[in-house]
């Protein structure tokens, strides 16, 4: 009879870290199995079947490297579960730095037009969206994407809140319409890096992780130009960052913004910068 401790050794065999296996198999069980930690205190069992599609799915995972994202079909994003698939980025924990910070500007400022640049999953969008009161906008080229954002916001009943848009960067921003702050998590790893990323890291869509310049700034060079355009005075861009990109990103905001702030995540890792547009007299 398969264990619980078979399944975790499947993942561990295939190099994945002891800890993260054991929370994949959690994720495993509680997802396939319908059996989480109430089920324990209750003394239930664990049924046999049900547990053999947990191993089968380890066994997958194991075998491919897929994201136990992927498998599920979903991921934890700041205490919600958003729908996830090969045409989104999976969210990540870095970038629930750039929500916070950027509901932190909202509120302090009673913002309430916000635009997120390369949507995506609609994560960032959907969580700006929820914890302040500010109409969002969110852009993205995928066609694709858009309908997994949209399928995210409905399920959180964002209606009217969190809106979902087609373009490339600002090309389908309507002619007059402006907002108060810009937050985007853009395209960053530079193509040459793309023989070092991690096996799970391939399965997220290209178009969301790569920029065509040897440096990744090509998105914050686009989106920094032409930021100032559809901002209100007084508005602020946010960017999640790369590694080692603070500074380079930096000297691009300076020309037009000002007060510019960047935040270490837990890593230490320079990871959310944020500015603000600098008055013209």
């Amino acid at each position: 009879m398969t264990t619980i401790q078979d399944i975790v050794k499947i993942l561990t065999t295939s190099g994945i870290e002891s800890n993260e296996a054991n929370i994949e198999v959690k994720m495993l069980i509680e997802h396939f199995a319908d059996y989480g930690v109430k089920d324990i205190i209750m003394g239930k069992k664990l049924d046999e079947k049900k547990l053999a599609i947990v191993k089968e799915k380890a066994e997958l995972r194991a075998r491919t490297h897929q994201p136990i994202q992927h498998i599920i079909g979903y991921a934890d994003f700041m205490g919600e579960k958003f729908i996830v698939n090969p045409s989104v980025l999976i969210p990540r924990d870095e970038t629930e730095l750039l929500v916070r910070k950027a509901v932190e500007i909202i509120n302090a400022n009673n913002f309430k037009t916000a635009l997120d640049v390369g949507t995506g999953s609609g994560c960032i969008a959907c969580m700006i969206a929820k914890h302040t009161d500010c109409q969002i906008i969110g852009l993205d080229i995928s066609t694709d994407a858009l309908n997994t954002a949209l399928d995210n916001a409905s399920r959180l009943n964002l209606f009217n809140k969190a809106i979902f848009r087609k373009s490339d960067i600002f090309s389908n921003v309507k002619p007059g319409e402006s907002f108060d702050i810009i937050i985007s998590n853009p395209p960053y790893i530079p193509p040459q890096e793309k023989e070092n990323i991690q096996k799970e890291v391939t399965f997220d869509p290209e178009i969301a992780l790569f920029t065509k310049d040897d440096k990744g700034l090509e998105f914050y060079e686009k989106i920094i130009k032409g930021a100032p355009a559809v901002l209100n005075p007084n508005g602020f861009l946010l960017f999640e960052l790369g590694t080692g990109q603070a500074d380079d990103v930096k000297t691009l905001m300076s020309e037009n913004f000002t007060g510019i702030e960047i935040i270490k995540d837990l890593a230490g890792i320079e990871r959310v910068i944020s500015g603000k547009l600098l008055s013209r007299n």
